[in-house]
């Protein structure tokens, strides 16, 4: 048979929604082509996370879709080897997130004499932030200097918990999701960023601090292990023990050293995640899907 009214590719972005299952039926029988990029639904974290759910979606189609795919495309190292423990054997691209570079030559006037450490993202479990505030909690004698900022949108139930785990800490500021030039700014005022996800496929928001010039504290279910070899950051353990002595030694690092750091960060997403790169590969893959005997030394399978 052809292809479904007459494409040739169909390209799906995340699982476990009937969305997802639907590109996996209508390829069947047909010459089109199915790429998956799951978006790190297949962490060990995000597999446990109502997982009945999960079950129940794999005997409707989503286990026949993920099979049907000619090939699936991870962003990073750590989502490659999430999609081979699930089993999946067929061809995967490794290609990470492309990024618009934000315009930064004009910085504004900080708001406060304080250093501010910023986590800017959505307030849910799987970003860790309990144990973010523990660490707070336990050092915040030694951060006179230093204020934690928590920005995002969040679950209700979650973000009730985290005000109230927050209670009574000075230094700690909480705001809901911004957007475009305010979201800009909330980088541009901090002078380090903080992720300490369980799990994440690739953590945008790492990708924009750095662009932003901010030097990154970063947990290991994140897959920026780089960032200490490109000396724009620290990629650590996610517990709370590790995450204070780190918030520590960010906090000892001199202010020329933490700009350094800064520069460094921006040089390395200039050059790496740029969008004119990250479309030549994901431009190449699409025809290997067409034409697979012209293998390109250029694409990362696996």
């Amino acid at each position: 048979m052809g292809s479904v009214f007459g494409t040739q590719i169909l390209h799906n972005h995340s699982l476990w929604m009937m969305a997802n299952v639907y590109p996996g039926m209508v390829i069947k029988n047909t010459s089109c082509k199915l790429i998956t990029s799951p978006r790190g639904t297949l962490s060990a974290w995000a597999l446990q996370r109502r997982s009945f759910r999960k079950k129940l979606l794999l005997l409707l189609g989503q286990r026949h879709a993920l099979h049907r795919a000619t090939c699936l495309h991870a962003t990073s190292e750590a989502e490659y080897l999430d999609i081979r423990a699930f089993g999946l054997k067929q061809p995967v691209a490794v290609i990470p997130n492309g990024f618009d570079l934000p315009q930064i030559e004009h910085l504004p006037t900080k708001a406060t004499t304080k250093k501010r450490l910023l986590f800017l993202g959505r307030v849910h479990p799987v970003k860790g932030l309990d144990q973010l505030v523990e660490a707070w909690r336990a050092i915040g004698s030694h951060l006179q200097d230093w204020e934690l900022h928590i920005v995002g949108p969040g679950e209700p139930e979650h973000l009730r918990q985290l005000q109230q785990q927050i209670a009574g800490i000075k230094s700690i500021r909480t705001r809901n999701a911004v957007y475009g030039e305010e979201k800009s700014n909330e980088y541009l005022q901090a002078s380090a960023y903080v992720l300490p996800s369980h799990s994440e496929n690739f953590a945008m928001t790492v990708a924009e601090a750095l662009a932003h010039k901010l030097p990154c504290i970063v947990s290991q279910g994140a897959p920026w292990s780089m960032l200490g070899v490109k000396r724009c950051g620290w990629w650590i353990k996610n517990d709370v023990a590790t995450l204070a002595r780190t918030i520590i030694q960010l906090t000892r690092t001199s202010s020329d050293e933490l700009e350094s750091m800064g520069e460094r960060g921006r040089t390395w997403i200039e050059q790496d995640f740029g969008w004119k790169s990250i479309a030549v590969k994901m431009e190449k893959i699409y025809d290997w899907m067409l034409n697979p005997e012209q293998i390109n030394d250029v694409l990362r399978f696996h």
